[in-house]
């Protein structure tokens, strides 16, 4: 016989996990994106915003018009150097920085909220990050210009198929050894190892080397001072794409 107060015991159900408020664990999720948006512009990759027409047509910066924004790589030059042709980001020696003007506010708790914002990368960086084009490296001689007013580095013309704006060159009128010189003529100058010689693409609106030749560096700028290379535009989206980066010296 079954005794009729010898039943199963209820089976236990598992316990409910408590569920987590979102606005507990939106503080986590803010500071988790916050320290992977660090890492990334700090050692990946960050976003520029293109102020002037140094570069044009290749980076559009215009007075009036949309800036580009352009993805510079940080990770490839921690394994070469920059190479002639390069499109490269870098901070301005204190000798190119006479005209930067700090974009910080003047008021000390807005200022520090800056500043903090440009380590997670919501703010610009306060420096004078340039854009530019490395058009020699350390020990190679450049100057300009050769019969045809191409810049030469070691004695040869450069092939520069990203040039639409330079200053007038006409032989037998105005040249390197008129009377009244082309302002493409520069140089000869040496670069110093470990530095590189830039210039814009806009080549007669651009305060590259040439501008700042005088300098204790004769316009050069250090390699340690190379932010990283210009990849992509990503805005506005009529020009997003790839930024060339062409071999610019024949061999």
């Amino acid at each position: 016989m079954v005794d009729d107060n010898d039943s199963k015991p209820e089976e236990t159900k598992p316990a409910k996990k408590k569920q987590r408020s979102f606005w507990r664990e939106l503080p986590i999720l803010i500071l988790v994106a916050l320290v992977l948006s660090f890492l990334l512009q700090t050692f990946i990759a960050r976003v520029y915003l293109i102020p002037s027409e140094s570069m044009e047509p290749t980076l559009h910066g215009c007075a009036g018009c949309t800036g580009d924004r352009i993805v510079v790589e940080k990770v490839g030059y921690h394994f070469g150097n920059p190479r002639p042709g390069d499109v490269v980001v870098f901070l301005g020696p204190d000798s190119w920085n006479g005209e930067y003007k700090s974009i910080r506010s003047t008021n000390t708790v807005v200022r520090g909220l800056q500043n903090v914002g440009s380590v997670f990368g919501v703010v610009p960086p306060d420096e004078n990050d340039l854009v530019k084009r490395v058009i020699a490296t350390g020990g190679q001689k450049v100057e300009c210009c050769d019969a045809q007013g191409r810049v030469l580095v070691d004695g040869k013309p450069l092939d520069e198929p990203y040039i639409v704006n330079d200053f007038p060159f006409v032989p037998g009128t105005q040249t390197c050894t008129t009377p009244v010189k082309s302002g493409r003529c520069f140089g000869p100058v040496t670069v110093p190892k470990g530095n590189l010689w830039m210039m814009g693409d806009n080549r007669n609106n651009s305060a590259d080397s040439r501008y700042h030749v005088g300098d204790e560096r004769q316009g050069t700028v250090p390699i340690d001072n190379v932010i990283g290379k210009a990849r992509f535009i990503i805005l506005p989206p009529s020009r997003m794409g790839g930024i060339s980066s062409p071999h610019i010296q024949s061999n």
